[in-house]
């Protein structure tokens, strides 16, 4: 089969640039690249189809094709939309639905070649692209969500007072009305787990899109984990060069009596929602923690950031603000380190590295939902201690069988206890370890995920509406091309985001 992905905003290359270092460049691109090259090993040609940047400062993503070494069948495709220069995903809205989709169209048509059989859709932006390109040329889509905009509405306390400020930024109303379309018109909905579906598709803001009830609308498909990378066996180009500089950070930070201990690993974006300072807290609540181990935050491209923030942006000097405070007023200097490693293979190189100073892997985020990180340090051999809201209460418990211990991110004296029964204890460690390691083995792979897309796929390509709605929403004016006019109003979206709140 051939198949497209539609991710305008994922900009993708060989190197993977920029991938932790833009709030644009997050986990989707990872997800959208390993599911196509796990297709692309199974046979199928995988077409990625993003924007086209051309621009003195983002040069890698100019020319019209690329392609990843050893993967024959997978093709980054940039097609043009609106201004050559980068745009925050933001701003793109208008750009796809005056230009790339009929870039899209036009694509196909000038290379004389068939369109892909099916569409995967990523993100509201992608989602809309899929609604159009299926309006003229018939061709089925999925929709993969990742977040939702009523989601992100709700995190920043949206309220009709300050609600033409955000949408003026976020361009929430054009988003939510695309992620309407988006869910309605696809042939199915992909999400990562049952609770994704029923808690953010079931958002008052989608009421009438979808019926979260409908199991015909869903299909679960897990996000996997990369083993060549993440493995416990597995060996980067530069894993003595990573573990080297590990130890040296080590050296920078920690007093010379306990770096030979274990370590607490957090590593994830500087955001409030992660919730390091939860994790600071934890550690510094705990004379055990502070016995058995250090504590190590792994912060991107920030080398040495609780003392120097360097190039780091507000939002991520707020947090770090935060965390230096608990460590002054608790006496840790000497038993923390924070430091940089860029790049997946650096990063998993030194989970393997930790791993084998018998350490946990630390993800506290007020709400996760999925959790791929904790996977990936568990596949490398890391204990896992994680928040227990959201996809990791799927993913680390089946019954009444643990594979990572579950906490409750709110209490920095639970996250403590998740944490100390790791590490005192020498068989709870290797229980941990061995099972975390087995359930990413079993059921967390991107061949499983990508498997998961290619039976849903040649399910809608032989019968394309069985499983779409009797009822289709009509697409918004300010979707119709070739014109971009009659914007979604404010009106519009209190009228979705509000309904059945008094604050309407």
């Amino acid at each position: 089969m051939r198949i497209g992905f539609l991710n305008p905003q994922g900009n993708f290359d060989p190197d993977d640039s920029y991938w932790t270092e833009h709030p644009d460049f997050g986990g989707q691109l990872v997800y959208v690249k390993s599911v196509a090259m796990a297709m692309g090993e199974m046979g199928h040609q995988v077409d990625i189809l993003t924007r086209r940047i051309v621009d003195p400062q983002w040069p890698e993503f100019s020319e019209p094709f690329d392609a990843y070494a050893d993967a024959p069948n997978v093709r980054i495709v940039r097609l043009p939309a609106g201004p050559d220069e980068f745009l925050r995903k933001e701003s793109l809205w208008p750009h796809l639905v005056r230009d790339w989709v009929p870039a899209i169209l036009d694509f196909f048509d000038d290379e004389g070649e068939t369109l892909p059989d099916a569409f995967t859709t990523h993100y509201g932006d992608g989602g809309l692209c899929g609604v159009l390109v299926e309006d003229e040329a018939g061709v089925p889509f999925t929709f993969t969500g990742h977040s939702l905009g009523a989601q992100k509405m709700d995190k920043l306390d949206v309220e009709p007072e300050n609600l033409k400020e955000m949408d003026d930024h976020f361009h929430f109303a054009r988003r939510i009305v695309a992620e309407r379309l988006s869910m309605n018109r696809s042939a199915v909905n992909i999400t990562s787990t049952e609770l994704e579906r029923f808690e953010q598709y079931g958002h008052r803001a989608y009421h009438g899109a979808v019926d979260v009830e409908d199991d015909r609308r869903f299909e679960v498909i897990s996000p996997g984990v990369n083993l060549d990378i993440f493995g416990a066996d597995a060996q980067s180009a530069d894993e003595a060069a990573v573990r080297e500089h590990v130890r040296d950070r080590l050296r920078r930070d920690v007093e010379d009596g306990r770096r030979h201990l274990p370590a607490v690993v957090a590593s994830s974006r500087l955001d409030h929602k992660k919730n390091h300072v939860g994790l600071v807290r934890a550690f510094a609540c705990s004379a055990v923690l502070q016995e058995k181990a250090n504590l190590v935050l792994i912060t991107g491209a920030l080398d040495d950031p609780l003392r120097d923030p360097g190039e780091a942006g507000p939002g991520e000097r707020k947090v770090l603000a935060e965390i230096r405070r608990e460590v002054e007023e608790n006496g840790l200097w000497g038993r923390i380190s924070a430091f940089g490693l860029q790049g997946q293979p650096a990063l998993a190189a030194a989970y393997r590295h930790f791993a084998e100073r018998r350490s946990v892997f630390a993800l506290t985020a007020h709400y996760e939902p999925f959790g791929l990180a904790p996977l990936e340090a568990a596949a490398a051999g890391l204990p896992v201690v994680v928040t227990q809201n959201g996809g990791p209460s799927e993913s680390l418990r089946e019954g009444d069988t643990e594979y990572g211990i579950l906490v409750d991110p709110s209490d920095p004296e639970d996250i403590a206890l998740g944490l100390e029964r790791v590490l005192e204890n020498e068989d709870s460690w290797e229980t941990f370890s061995r099972r975390g390691r087995q359930r990413v083995l079993d059921r967390y792979t991107w061949e499983r995920t990508a498997e998961g897309y290619l039976d849903v796929i040649e399910e809608i390509v032989a019968a394309p509406d069985a499983r779409r709605p009797d009822e289709r929403l009509p697409v918004h004016p300010y979707f119709c091309r070739p014109t971009v006019a009659n914007d979604v109003t404010l009106d519009e979206l209190k009228a979705l985001y509000f309904r059945g709140n008094s604050g309407q």
